[in-house]
């Protein structure tokens, strides 16, 4: 089931891309009543972290990302999609910028790390159109939203190593998706708990409502 909103339904008319492979985020834009094709960016997240703080990287890696896939999408005999939506996640610890494990023992090693630590899951999600102005010119709004997380401090190791066995940490941010069995390992969240999933659905929602209002895309 999904939502009838007349926001959305405005945007159904329109070439809307999710430049993201995950599942959660088409579900939850699928849930929103939102259609769009799914058309993932192959941009390598391989920007220089120790230059830019974990806000401006996982922004500029997000933004990179939807210009791809936008550019990709825009030829000489295909016009420029009316609009895509893109995003990256990432779990800061300190000033450590946490992303997916590069192999179980790391997945272990993470959440042995973050037992009992506050951390942060940052999410930034990009909005990438055509200016209706000039078309050939590419319009970028752009975002982070923050959720403050900390695990228990009395998880024990057996805990750990039972939720990677299960694949779950392999391709999330932190190593751990707290919508899954990571749920085990949280004492508590404190901001939106669809960025801890990988998209902050009531400030897209608002975002998008913005650039409607303000007449910024052809509907």
């Amino acid at each position: 089931m999904s939502l009838e909103l007349d926001t959305i339904k405005k945007l159904n008319n329109l070439n809307v891309i999710l430049a993201s492979a995950s599942p959660r985020r088409k579900e939850i834009l699928t849930k929103l009543g939102l259609k769009f094709q799914v058309i993932p960016s192959t941009f390598p997240e391989l920007l220089n972290q120790t230059s830019r703080t974990p806000s401006e990287y996982v922004r500029d890696t997000a933004e990179a990302k939807t210009r791809e896939v936008y550019d990709t999408q825009t030829t000489a005999s295909n016009p420029p999609p009316h609009l895509v939506i893109g995003a990256d996640t990432i779990v800061v610890c300190g000033t450590d910028i946490l992303e997916k494990p590069a192999s179980v023992q790391d997945a272990i090693s993470t959440l042995k790390r973050l037992r009992g630590a506050p951390h942060e899951v940052l999410t930034a999600v990009v909005l990438a159109y055509p200016s209706k102005t000039e078309p050939s010119q590419l319009v970028i709004k752009s975002f982070v939203e923050s959720t403050g997380v900390t695990f228990g401090k009395d998880i024990d190791d057996d805990m750990i190593e039972s939720y990677v066995a299960t694949g779950d940490p392999m391709d999330k941010a932190g190593s751990y998706g707290y919508q899954s069995l990571a749920g085990i390992l949280v004492e508590s969240i404190n901001g939106c708990y669809y960025n801890m999933v990988g998209f902050p659905l009531h400030r897209f929602y608002m975002e998008l409502s913005q650039l409607i209002k303000n007449k910024e895309l052809p509907i």
